[in-house]
């Protein structure tokens, strides 16, 4: 969103609290505090949390043995809190085979803001923009749309901590506080449950901006109408799955529970396709015509930096689950874009700490060439730089190139301890080349990041895809 006021977001203070996932044990872990601005750490510890249902992003059960194990030890980080295995099975029983959750939560949370903010202000007009932010921030705790709504109803302002977290949302509509789940491959090239830790991110209060106005008039009709652009196809299509999970999810909570302005709220799912198609457009027109008064997505920031001003220039709220390019912070959006998925300068900043702190001292990186891949190659070698390890070549890709061997053949050249690589789909392929030439997981420290950590990925790898 547009921020007059402040237009970057300045230092972040990360604060790194590394959970274990390992069933039925406990031990203390050393975690760092970082500044990104500063490149400061402070030493503190955390406990390991004993569960059994600690997946990140996967189904809860290792997958039988199907893959090389290429890409055993491959890390990567994704938004994402520690999910209570009754949530998960919640979303199941929407769809049954899900065996990733990742940005299920930050989707189930932004329908049910949307769906409260519609109850404060009484409207499903434009004027509901204006309670979003302070839904997730002011007022008493609440962690579900029943509980809240019923503070609403008794005149008091409610402050939803969801399933992706607090939110504690800013001015201009994103979140301060993130966690992030380190998600790692095992052996069968899927990910291994066991191995995933949670790690906290918050933003300084310099990035606490004052609140943008909403620019608008569109009156509302009564119902609630949300629509989506999330992907069904397309480079970020292994997303599609766990996020119309918890936006089915979410409108039947809200549905249960009284809807919306005493009716059901009507949720109507389209396709975002990915950057390279014109599906995003298609979609929206369609859901303008339809009057829906949110609209949910896009996964990818280039794909939302398309339809963006279409869909906040017809007065309609624009709420993405997984949008972290930091272009999105400061964009002039009429006070109607939100995210529950936190900037790429907190994931960039965090991605850099645990390759770091995983005794790295060079690093290659290997990047897409969109807005969320040159960001966040940006702000992580923003924070490698500030931990002291070198950043030795840097290499940008077009996703529609018919092959990646040049940048490969560049990372292997840098010789570095490790290399990052921001993909989506197309990852797989350019694993396979890296695998090929002996840089891949096996030989050398590979990092991934949210476009690419999923069993989608093995799956893909396992495939030749």
């Amino acid at each position: 969103m547009r921020n007059t006021h402040v237009r970057r977001v300045g230092a972040l203070l990360v604060g790194l609290g590394l959970i274990g996932a390992a069933c039925g044990s406990s031990k203390s872990q050393t975690t760092a505090t970082t500044s990104a601005g500063t490149g400061t750490t402070a030493a503190s510890t955390a406990t390991t949390a004993a569960t059994t249902a600690t997946t990140a992003a996967s189904s809860g059960t290792t997958a039988a043995a199907t893959g090389s194990g290429a890409l055993a030890g491959m890390k990567g980080l994704t938004p994402l809190l520690e999910l209570s295995a009754d949530f998960k099975a919640r979303l199941k029983t929407i769809d049954s085979a899900l065996k990733d959750f990742n940005y299920a939560a930050e989707t189930y949370d932004a329908v049910t803001i949307i769906a409260l903010a519609a109850e404060k202000a009484k409207t499903d007009g434009i004027d509901y923009a204006k309670e979003i932010n302070g839904i997730t921030r002011t007022g008493e705790k609440c962690t579900d749309f029943k509980t809240c709504k019923a503070l609403i109803d008794a005149g008091k302002d409610p402050d939803y901590d969801g399933q992706s977290g607090p939110g504690e949302f800013s001015g201009n509509g994103e979140p301060l506080k993130a966690s992030y789940g380190l998600l790692e491959f095992g052996a069968n090239d899927r990910l291994d449950n066991a191995k995933t830790t949670y790690l906290k991110a918050d933003a300084p209060a310099s990035a606490d901006v004052p609140q943008d106005a909403v620019v608008g008039t569109r009156k509302g009709d009564g119902v609630l109408k949300i629509g989506t652009i999330l992907p069904q196809t397309g480079s970020l299509a292994f997303l599609g799955p766990p996020e119309f999970a918890g936006f089915d999810l979410a409108i039947k909570d809200i549905n249960d529970n009284g809807g919306v302005l005493g009716k059901p709220v009507e949720g109507i799912k389209g396709d975002s396709g990915d950057a390279t198609t014109d599906t995003a457009n298609q979609t929206v027109d369609r859901l303008l015509a339809q009057n829906v008064d949110g609209i949910i997505g896009a996964a990818s920031s280039g794909v939302s930096l398309t339809v963006i001003d279409k869909i906040t220039g017809a007065g309609v709220v624009q709420f993405s689950p997984a949008n972290t390019s930091k272009k999105l912070s400061t964009y002039a959006d009429k006070g109607l874009y939100f995210r529950t998925a936190p900037s790429d300068i907190l994931q960039g900043a965090v991605l850099a700490q645990v390759v770091a702190g995983d005794g790295n001292a060079t690093v290659a990186i290997i990047a897409r060439n969109d807005a969320y891949g040159t960001g966040l190659a940006d702000d992580v070698t923003k924070g490698l730089k500030e931990a002291g390890v070198n950043v030795v070549v840097t290499k940008v890709y077009d996703e529609k190139a018919p092959n990646f061997d040049a940048e490969v053949a560049a990372a292997k050249a840098a010789n570095a301890d490790a290399i990052i690589l921001i993909s989506f789909e197309e990852g797989s392929r350019i694993l396979t080349k890296m695998v090929e030439q002996g840089i891949g997981p096996k030989d050398v420290k590979v990092y991934g990041c949210d476009g690419n950590m999923g069993n989608a990925l093995g799956e893909k790898f396992d495939a030749g895809k």
